[in-house]
């Protein structure tokens, strides 16, 4: 039996956790970073015990603010025996490894969006943990933890306005980072929406349009934005996205229900008129850290709670890492063709 295996086994039996949470983040950039400071700051019940990153240098440093191990092998702090659970941070291309071998370690995880970076390294790691015949694999969708969608949720499911009809979102960034891609509106912007909608309808989506009107003059050249999604859900629902992602005044994610017998918004925010680089009226957040900061606190609270008490997830599993990731698949596919595209997601283990 290899020692990757006996870790399994020794972590897989284990559910539940009497002292702290030992947690590893590996990937320490701009957000791993905010998740350090949150385990060590702020998450009750959990104890940053190390860090990991490419950057040998970054590492280091990390690792000596919050008074950690820097562990240079993300692979050794996955299988290292004081480590319990870890949180992945990483860049997209590296999820699916890290997170096989995590399942492999049985260690609980909390990996940043997307699970992976395609609908079939996705299913993989669906099967992986279906076989494990234990959840142990959080997905991180923060808007789920945001208590403006949790009470937009709750305005769906009494059921008081009658059957949902339309979600109009809206979702703005001022600028992009440099080498932004057209196809990274849907990968990194939509795919916040694509969960959202799941989690507010709890049903598929079924289809995708994405329509491209004129480009933005702030828009980098060779770049897209903004765009114009449509998409279809099970229930009959339409979703419309616009996402642009060069306004040059600030971050705004806006969601406005129509259903049969009302209406609901959620994201305006504080008295908002004028939305221009002259300015506003009310309040708009500077970036994403801003408006959904408290929702990511709570996102990791949550999370800690679970796995210490033996759930190992309380949220977005890898079925909705997959399913997010098959939707963008689509919507990257019907941004190059045109076309309207169709979503089957197989059948859920």
């Amino acid at each position: 039996m290899s020692t990757a295996t006996q870790t399994a086994e020794r972590h897989t039996a284990r559910q539940g956790y009497d002292g702290d949470l030992r947690v590893a983040v590996l990937g320490v950039g701009m957000m791993g970073q905010d998740h350090a400071r949150r385990l060590a700051q702020l998450t009750k019940g959990a104890r940053l015990v190390a860090v990991s990153d490419v950057d040998a240098a970054r590492t280091d440093a990390v690792a000596a603010e919050f008074g950690v191990r820097a562990v240079h092998d993300p692979v050794a702090a996955i299988t290292d025996d004081e480590v319990d659970a870890v949180v992945i941070a990483t860049p997209g291309f590296t999820h699916e490894d890290l997170v096989l071998e995590a399942l492999e370690a049985g260690k609980p995880t909390l990996c940043e969006k997307p699970l992976t970076t395609s609908p079939e390294t996705s299913r993989k790691v669906v099967e992986a943990e279906h076989a494990l015949g234990r959840r142990l694999v959080q997905v991180g969708f923060m808007r789920r933890f945001d208590a403006e969608y949790e009470q937009l949720r709750g305005v769906i499911a009494a059921g008081e306005l009658g059957r949902p009809l339309f979600l109009h979102c809206a979702h703005r960034n001022a600028t992009t980072p440099p080498n932004f891609s057209s196809e990274m509106l849907i990968l990194d912007s939509v795919v916040h929406e694509v969960d959202v909608v799941r989690y507010l309808l709890g049903e598929e989506i079924t289809a995708i349009t994405v329509l491209t009107p004129g480009r933005t003059s702030a828009a980098p050249e060779g770049l897209q934005d903004p765009q114009f999604v449509l998409m279809e859900t099970a229930g009959g629902t339409l979703v419309d996205v616009e996402i642009f992602v060069n306004t040059t005044f600030g971050y705004e994610v806006r969601t406005e229900l129509v259903a049969e017998r009302g209406s609901a918004t959620i994201g305006l925010g504080v008295g908002l008129v004028q939305r221009s680089a002259a300015g506003w009226g009310g309040g708009i957040a500077a970036d994403f850290k801003e408006r959904f900061g408290a929702a990511y606190d709570t996102e990791f609270q949550r999370w800690v709670d679970a796995v210490r008490g033996g759930a190992g997830v309380d949220g977005p599993g890898v079925w909705d890492g997959y399913a997010a990731a098959a939707v963008c698949a689509a919507g990257v596919e019907s941004l190059r063709t045109g076309r309207r595209v169709e979503v089957d997601l197989g059948p859920r283990p």
